[in-house]
């Protein structure tokens, strides 16, 4: 389930990504994972992050980047056909 945070949180996302939104999908245990839609560059991104706290700071674990919203359906259509062998 994700949820919509306050504009006032800061994500520790690289400085050269302007934070545009994001929801969180996770926050416990020491994770933190999101969905990061972030302008680098001039060119609008989505990301998929997941940091860890490291010492009271979240440092990140691992990132994903969605550069070509053509992209998605390939993604969309591998990931859905992987979990239905979950069931």
């Amino acid at each position: 389930m994700s949820s919509t945070e306050a504009p006032t949180e800061k994500l520790p996302v690289d400085e050269r990504i302007k934070v545009i939104d994001y929801a969180t999908i996770s926050k416990k245990g020491g994770w933190w994972t999101a969905v990061v839609l972030g302008d680098e560059n001039g060119r609008k991104k989505v990301m998929l992050y997941m940091w860890y706290d490291k010492g009271g700071k979240w440092a990140r674990r691992q990132k994903f980047t969605i550069a070509r919203k053509a992209d998605w359906a390939s993604y969309k259509e591998a990931v859905e056909r992987m979990l239905s062998k979950m069931e």
